[in-house]
């Protein structure tokens, strides 16, 4: 994807990312170069945190 051409004809026809979404590429490549046992590591730590409820005083 070094074509600059070939991004900007990619870029009119899907438009731009979100931020969100370049993020969550980044994440996931800094994931995919990790080695299979640290990824089961950052998913058991990711579905604890997803699970525990916040300790920090309510946004509300």
């Amino acid at each position: 994807m070094k074509n600059p051409t070939y991004v900007a004809e990619l870029q009119n026809k899907l438009g731009a990312p979100s931020s969100e979404t370049v993020e969550s590429l980044r994440l996931l490549k800094a994931f995919l170069r990790l080695a299979p046992d640290q990824r089961g590591e950052i998913i058991e730590l990711v579905e604890r945190l997803a699970a525990e409820p916040p300790n920090g005083p309510s946004l509300s």
